[in-house]
């Protein structure tokens, strides 16, 4: 490897901390001539002693002044953490669980929003040697004692006194639970009053015993169909994860600018990328800012009150953003203007790609002078409701689009999609910095290997894949693997430079009664960012042909009506609505030209209720639960099938 300056076009990261860029290229492995396997090697060396647990402390003697985390007031204002004050806070929430008897190795639960006693607690209990397990706040009780059951905590802190008090007439049925603290009650605070008598070095002892190999978390999996399981992740786990994670995003993590790096967390805790965001701020001395609501009238404050560098997001949420930034504009007149911004920022967008990756000139001088007239008018706007000072977005859960990414990218928001499961304690790939391709999620993370089975499932090897998954009737955790890949149930191929393509679920899979094999993902995925269409579900497993159940944005919907004045009206008085069915039609047939005839949407019925998670229809992470969509509207999904019925519009 040189670690001289490579040109622009290269994949660059920082070695040791000190910026000297190096060059790595991704080892590529053919079969038949298709790209079949692809590998980028680790970027730091693996941690063999040491754990989590230690990160604070490390912070804390190395910069003890630095800002790593900023806590919310009620009031809407921050106040910052330094590394030395979080450090006090573990060890004292550290000695306040070890006051209660807790002993290393107990599970302790933790059912909470995206708030700062989330970290704390989370490293709290690791200084301590215990094992935390994420409970989404919410689950229903069923999911919440299944987890409690599964995984025997003894303990379990809730965010809220409601969230307790409905888990009553369970706690008879989770006999190993023992405390049940609620942060709202300041039970948190307590439990470093109550660790006042417990010597400091009784931490210190615990920590010593902890190891790479030592079990972190149990994270259950969301559980689009049947009893989630839980995932074993250990401390080894996730610095493969969030060291090589580092490195290579060194921009987000590293700040090349006067402006200090920081990330305004507001995706679940709950979920993997959520808590591996949070570590991998904690071993950068990111400052780091948790926001508990994502509902845009309390979001939007606390962006431009603390002002990240870098957001976490899913796609939903920057498809919902953009169609939210093009209504205002229809409102304000000037759609014409957001419209033709948009294709500015798009064609920047890919001509920036086709420099980095060399197969073009990149923006040429009328396209920069474009870019630099629509930016005070659109983009700045855009990023100004971010909070201003947003220059990075990470964007996982489901494919972005080409078209979002190039957007994004072009008005000033560099955008690095990545793939991962529970199971590779987050990304397996990610978008590399200054080499990118639109469309796609990435080359391996560092330290990965990727492999397309020959049934076209991919498998992923790598030092952040997890130990196994929690058995409580087989002594703990049984393998995850038994050769080493571990089997994601994903669709996906290479391309020939390496960057993996998702197509979709393996289990997802339709094949249509004329034997056509039909994956939903990039159909339902492409409609989702209509601005009147919420959510999409494909059908059509053993079926003549290609149906769809379509749930309206009604915020969407009503903005589109206003500006035909119309007043607004319930979604089941729009099932009827001629003129919005058509405006329906024409975006399915945008869609059914990203695939063959037989794998079309021939026909669509518009549902008078969204999919939500309260309904049960979707997983705390955005997926469909597909079971539950069919078995509730089976009568519809059977009249997208009748011939002689109304129940759908479309067939072609």
């Amino acid at each position: 490897m040189s670690t001289s300056h490579p040109p622009a076009d290269l994949v660059v990261h920082s070695t040791a901390y000190d910026g000297t860029p190096v060059l790595v290229e991704p080892a590529v492995r053919r079969l038949d001539g298709e790209v079949r396997e692809v590998s980028v090697p680790p970027f730091v060396p693996a941690v063999r002693h040491g754990s989590l647990a230690d990160l604070p402390f490390d912070n804390a003697c190395t910069a003890p002044e630095d800002r790593v985390l900023s806590r919310r007031t009620e009031a809407g204002t921050w106040t910052d953490v330094t590394a030395a004050e979080f450090a006090a806070e573990v060890l004292v929430t550290a000695k306040g669980l070890i006051a209660t008897g807790l002993t290393p190795g107990d599970r302790v639960a933790v059912m909470a929003r995206t708030v700062y006693e989330w970290t704390l607690l989370d490293f709290a209990a690791w200084a301590c040697g215990l094992v935390t397990v994420p409970i989404y706040p919410t689950s229903s009780l069923f999911q919440t004692r299944w987890i409690l059951q599964d995984s025997g905590a003894v303990a379990l802190v809730t965010e809220t006194g409601a969230q307790a008090a409905a888990l009553g007439p369970e706690l008879d049925r989770v006999p190993d639970l023992r405390h049940l603290w609620v942060i709202e009650k300041g039970h948190v605070e307590r439990l470093g009053e109550r660790g006042a008598q417990v010597p400091d070095q009784e931490v210190a002892v615990r920590r010593g015993m902890l190891g790479p190999d030592t079990l972190a978390t149990i994270v259950y999996t969301s559980g689009t169909t049947g009893r989630p399981k839980g995932c074993a992740i250990t401390h080894g786990n996730f610095f493969a994860e969030v060291d090589n994670a580092v490195e290579l995003l060194y921009p987000v993590f590293r700040a090349r600018t006067s402006e200090e790096a920081s990330i305004l967390h507001f995706l679940p805790m709950s979920h993997i990328f959520g808590r591996m965001v949070a570590v991998a701020c904690i071993r950068a001395r990111v400052r780091l800012g948790h926001a508990p609501s994502l509902k845009s009238e309390e979001l939007l404050p606390d962006l431009a009150s603390f002002r990240p560098t870098c957001l976490v997001a899913i796609p939903y949420m920057l498809e919902k953003v953009f169609n939210a930034a093009r209504a205002r504009a229809e409102t304000g007149g000037r759609v014409s203007v957001f419209d033709r911004a948009v294709g500015v920022a798009c064609r920047y967008g890919e001509a920036r790609e086709a420099r980095q990756s060399g197969t073009g000139p990149g923006p040429g001088a009328a396209l920069k002078a474009a870019r630099a007239f629509y930016d005070p008018l659109v983009y700045r706007r855009i990023r100004n409701a971010m909070g201003g000072r947003v220059r990075y977005m990470i964007c996982g859960g489901s494919p972005l689009g080409r078209r979002l990414a190039s957007f994004y990218a072009g008005a000033g928001i560099e955008v690095y999609e990545g793939y991962g499961l529970t199971e590779t304690t987050g990304a397996a790939t990610v978008s590399p910095p200054l080499k990118p391709r639109l469309g796609t999620v990435g080359w391996p993370l560092p330290g990965t290997k990727v492999r397309i089975a020959a049934d076209g499932e991919i498998l992923l090897a790598g030092g952040h894949v997890l130990r196994g998954y929690w058995d409580p009737n087989a002594g703990g955790v049984v393998p995850a693997t038994a050769d080493g890949w571990l089997a994601t149930g994903d669709i996906g191929r290479l391309d020939d430079d390496g960057y993996l393509h998702i197509t979709g679920r393996k289990k997802e899979m339709l094949i249509t009664a004329g034997g056509k094999s039909v994956a939903p993902a990039p159909l339902e995925n492409w409609l989702r960012q209509h601005p009147l269409i919420s959510q999409v579900m494909v059908v059509g497993d053993a079926r003549p042909y290609v149906g769809a159940l379509v749930t309206l944005d009604m915020e969407g919907v009503n903005h589109w009506r206003r500006m035909r004045g119309r007043h607004p009206v319930p979604a089941e008085l729009l099932l009827d609505d001629e003129e919005l069915h058509q405006v329906l039609q024409r975006a399915v047939d945008e869609a059914n030209k990203l695939v063959s005839r037989p794998e079309s949407i021939r026909r669509f019925t518009v549902l008078p209720v969204d999919f939500t998670e309260d309904s049960g229809h979707l997983t705390p992470s955005m997926k469909l639960r597909r079971e539950a969509i069919a078995e509730e509207f089976k009568e519809e999904i059977e009249q997208l099938y009748d011939p002689y019925g109304q129940g759908g519009q479309g067939v072609r």
